[in-house]
Formats: structure tokens, sequence, C-alpha cells
């Protein structure tokens, strides 16, 4: 079986952490399909949003695969860096740029990378059986898929530390007390949600959604006057586009727009 598994269905894309016996622990070689799967809908056109889940019951990702990470450590230091983290940091950040919105399913437990998994996407929902947790600490080291940079940036810096530093996992209601989900639903409610509200989002120009997306994440590292700049790069490619065209004339003729994306 595939490590990830990829549905499309009315212009959203479902993809599925599949290794559920090891709680869709996050191996090299599932880390490397989803960053495959990434790039396949990143050009698919029938592609506007993505619903990102874990299967089975029980996780939607524990996190690393401690035995396959293990090993790398015992290589030594640069093996470590390369094999692991690099590989990470690299699959977080590529979702967090991703050019289509990004919606993590959180279906059961999110440690550790599962959890910066879901800082580092667009939006997140979660099962009211979820559970969150940045346990890293307990194992003698800090997060190294991106968490010690964007929990703090998402949450807070005294709450982001708190989570690091003493490892503690906290339910769903804390999640999105602290902003790091949008939405807590009952468990079968949990991808009905994730696609009502992906459809809420591919209703409305694509190039739009894109601007919206890339200005948003790439400003957010940037101080203001160089993020309003993205902001108004982002506006000018959008000038001579139809969806524009197509958005005013709506707007004016007081009917639904009709993109063509």
């Amino acid at each position: 079986m595939p490590d990830i598994i990829t549905a499309v269905d009315d212009r959203i894309a479902l993809l599925t952490l599949n290794r559920p016996e090891q709680l869709n622990a996050l191996s090299y070689g599932l880390i490397d399909e989803l960053m495959t799967a990434l790039d396949r809908i990143e050009t698919d056109p029938e592609v506007r949003a993505v619903i990102l889940t874990g299967a089975g019951e029980r996780a939607f990702s524990a996190g690393a695969d401690i035995h396959e990470f293990s090993e790398s450590v015992r290589r030594g230091r640069d093996a470590a860096v390369s094999e692991f983290v690099r590989r990470g940091q690299t699959m977080t950040a590529r979702l967090e740029a991703f050019g289509k919105p990004v919606i993590a399913a959180v279906n059961g437990l999110a440690f550790g990378g599962g959890c910066e998994i879901t800082e580092a996407v667009h939006l997140a929902i979660a099962s009211e059986r979820a559970s969150f947790a940045k346990p890293e600490i307990r194992l003698g080291m800090p997060p190294t898929f991106g968490g010690t940079q964007r929990l703090p940036r998402l949450v807070g810096r005294k709450r982001g530390l708190e989570l690091l530093l003493t490892g503690d996992p906290f339910t769903p209601e804390r999640a999105l007390e602290i902003g790091l989900i949008n939405a807590v639903v009952p468990h079968d409610e949990l991808l009905p949600a994730a696609r009502a509200l992906a459809q809420r989002i591919v209703r409305h120009s694509p190039g739009a959604v894109r601007s919206v997306v890339t200005a948003t994440t790439r400003g957010l590292n940037m101080a203001i006057s160089e993020g309003l700049q993205v902001e108004s790069e982002q506006f000018a490619g959008l000038v001579d586009s139809a969806d524009l065209d197509e958005g005013l004339a709506a707007w004016i003729a007081r009917r639904p727009p009709r993109f063509a994306g």
C-alpha cells in the first residue's frame, strides 16, 4: 500500500497519510511520497484545494518514525541533519508555501511532526477526538520540522514555549483557543466539515486565492512595509486577468461571478 493515498473529487484533493498501524508516523518514505503528491497536485488545474488527513481512527500523525530517525542519529550529525531535519523542514515549508489552500483534517493524535504539519498548513479543523503535543523535549531534543519557529508565531511566545518546554498533550479545544486550529467538530463530521470549508474557498477565483495565500505566507515573515509590497505585487499580477474583470462586472451587475478557473 502507498504511504500517501490521493483522491480528487469536485476540485478538492484528499491526501491521506497511510501508515495507520504506525499511527501514520512520518517515515522518510512517507515524506517523500507526500512531496511527490504535492508536486502533482500543484500543476493539476482540476485541483483547487487540498485536504490532508490520517488513515485509521487513532492518529493524524504521531510524529517522526523514531526507529528510522534513531538510525540516522547513530550515523552522526551530518546524517541526522540531512536525512531527518532537512527533509522535515522542506516538507513543512512546502506545505506552508503551497499555492493552493491546504486544510488539515486532524482526526486523532497530532504529536511532534504531526503537530508541525498542522502549524504549517493554511487552515486546520480537528475532530473532538484529536490530541496535540510537542513531545520532542522528552527525547532530549527540540522540534526540528519548524516547531520552534511556527508555533510561537501562531500562538504567542509564552504559550508556545510552555508547550515546547513541557511536552504536555493538549486538547483540540485548547488548540482552538490559542489559534492553532480553526474549528473543533464531532468526529464523524470532520471530513465533511473540511470539505465544506474547501468548497467555500474554491468558489472564488483561483488566481485571487493563490495571491492571498502567497501574500499572507510571505508577509508574515517580513516587516510590514515589505509585506505591503508583496501585497501590491500580488494585486498587480491580477490586474489584467479575466477573473478580475468578471468579478468587477458581476459586482456592478449585482449577479454571482462566473470565474473561468
